[in-house]
């Protein structure tokens, strides 16, 4: 059995740092520090980087990697449920939890959603709040409005 592998890959908001083994992506998560994109990328990683590269570029509105997030089956639900969220589009946390079939498990998706292990390829940053307001993102709401503007169809206009 291959052991996990780790990569880095400086983006315009943040240096990602991916790991992931043959059964595909663990997680990538953004660091704030200066690290510089990995010279010597482990193959199980280099599809995810190249696709990564891609987003931040402007050429790759979807992802076709195979993921392998770690959690427990509600999480990984709301995560799955994530995927159908359109690039360039926003769903909000109600929104997000009928989808899932429970309206009253809006604070149960919003804590999944908070700890999604696989920034931008699984997009929570589309999710917002009810009164379209950019409330909670790990990674700083900085980061998600930035995120939203880089996948806005008018990128000229802001959102927010």
């Amino acid at each position: 059995m291959e052991s996990k592998q780790t990569a880095y890959y400086k983006t315009p908001i943040g240096t990602a740092k991916i790991i992931g083994d043959i059964n595909g992506v663990i997680s990538v998560s953004v660091l704030d520090d200066g690290i510089e994109t990995s010279k010597d990328i482990p193959k199980v990683l280099q599809d995810c980087i190249k696709q990564l590269e891609e987003y931040f570029n402007g050429t790759r509105t979807d992802f076709n990697l195979k993921l392998n997030p770690q959690g427990t089956d509600f999480q990984k639900r709301v995560w799955a449920e994530l995927l159908n969220v359109p690039f360039g589009k926003t769903r909000n946390y109600l929104e997000q939890s009928k989808k899932l079939g429970d309206a009253k498990a809006i604070r149960a998706v919003a804590s999944a959603n908070g700890k999604n292990p696989i920034w931008i390829v699984i997009p929570c940053h589309r999710i917002i709040g009810s009164d379209g307001s950019l409330t909670g993102y790990a990674s700083g709401l900085w980061r998600k409005k930035w995120l939203l503007e880089h996948e806005s169809p008018s990128p000229q206009q802001s959102l927010f």
